[in-house]
């Protein structure tokens, strides 16, 4: 059997990174900027108040308590200026502009909160510069504030709005086709007849797709007929894609479509030395002249989404610009003793306890067991030279998000 870092070096070589393209910041969650960001202003733009209270010259509370008149109020956006004459406080509040000719700034609870047009009395004396924000004081004009590589979460985003820039140039998010396959399947919502069920691959794998940053299409339902498959499948390329991700129909059986269609047009099936997900497949696929990048995954619906967290996610991402394209992986104790196959790496479901680091499986190996899946919020990984885990063995957790 294939080696599993053989068969996932041979889906990363099928996808290319993703060009730029320019989104508005409300789209740029989560993207990756593909350009550095410079800021053309400095932050804070101007000298301001960072506290509610009173401009004022420092000199003039010499003498405490000291009541000086208070000829304006300076609320934050006021853009005309008034300059501060001595001897004389103006009311201010927090992000306000300074005034001319103060150069600090009494916080309320200092004083008797006196009105505009009548007089304050500061019971504190401050010091020049006191809750005062400098103009540059963040970020200087000029200043490089995001490099390119960034992963776009509020902060940054915040950051580039702060900034003025309205727009980010970001990697474009992979195109993927989702296509499932099957006979027996029916769409969620319609009545099961016998010997039929519910098809859940497609919706899971468009869901994964786009929760690793790509930007799925679904095909469900693609006839198991080689010609209609074929057909079908060329006119839904007729669109941009950049990745073509099935399941099903690739195991050793009769009726698996997507091995009789594919296995003469450029996609190696192999068996990958893994659990649950032995039959993979990955190549391309010629169409109007392009090829195609396909991976096929194998179609209990376990085996999907583990072998797509294994050999898909990672590629999504990083044609998508991520600096760390994987999950993150940490180490813990196994709560209980295990058995697994031999020359066969096994990913198992499991919770993971952080407080005394230990994982708990969930449920047990069957690629059919979708729901023990679902309460996961990881995968501990039982190497393929082992076939026997004692509780308190520490084993390679790969840590799902979000977490159920």
């Amino acid at each position: 059997m294939r080696p599993v870092e053989e068969h996932a070096a041979a889906v990363a070589a099928l996808v290319a990174p993703t060009g730029p393209e320019t989104v508005g910041l409300a789209e740029a969650r989560d993207r990756v900027l593909a350009t550095d960001l410079t800021s053309p202003i400095a932050l804070p733009p101007f000298v301001n108040s960072a506290m509610d209270g009173y401009a004022v010259r420092a000199a003039d509370l010499g003498r405490l308590p000291a009541t000086l008149p208070v000829p304006e109020d300076v609320p934050a956006g006021r853009v005309d200026g008034p300059p501060l004459a001595p001897g004389t406080a103006h009311r201010i509040m927090t992000g306000a502009p300074l005034p001319e000719g103060a150069d600090a700034v009494v916080q309320v609870e200092w004083t008797d909160g006196g009105l505009p047009g009548a007089t304050v009395t500061v019971e504190k004396a401050v010091e020049a510069g006191q809750s005062v924000r400098g103009a540059g004081d963040d970020v200087v004009a000029g200043q490089t504030v995001l490099t390119a590589g960034t992963v776009l979460g509020p902060a940054q985003i915040g950051l580039a709005a702060a900034v003025g820039a309205a727009e980010l140039v970001v990697h474009r998010r992979p195109r993927v086709l989702v296509l499932s396959t099957g006979s027996e399947l029916v769409a969620p919502g319609e009545p099961l007849r016998h010997g039929q069920i519910h098809e859940s691959n497609g919706p899971m794998l468009a869901a994964a797709v786009d929760d690793a940053g790509g930007q799925a299409r679904l095909l469900r339902f693609v006839p198991d007929d080689v010609d209609e498959f074929l057909a079908t499948l060329d006119a839904a390329l007729d669109e941009p894609t950049d990745l073509l991700v099935t399941s099903g129909g690739v195991s050793a059986g009769a009726y698996e479509v997507v091995k009789d269609a594919f296995a003469t047009r450029g996609v190696a099936f192999t068996k990958v030395a893994m659990q649950p997900g032995m039959p993979q497949g990955a190549g391309r696929y010629e169409h109007a002249g392009h090829a195609v990048p396909v991976v096929t995954l194998p179609g209990n619906p376990v085996s999907s989404l583990v072998s797509f967290e294994v050999f898909v996610r990672p590629v999504l991402r990083a044609a998508a610009g991520h600096p760390r394209p994987g999950r993150a992986r940490v180490t813990a104790r196994v709560s209980e003793d295990l058995r697994s196959p031999a020359g066969r790496r096994q990913f198992r479901r499991g919770r993971l306890d952080a407080v005394t680091g230990t994982v708990v499986p969930v449920g047990g190996a069957g690629s059919h067991l979708l729901a023990s899946l679902a309460q996961a919020d990881c995968l501990f990984v039982v190497g393929e030279d082992v076939t026997e885990v004692a509780a308190g063995t520490e084993v390679e957790v790969w840590l799902l998000d979000p977490l159920p």
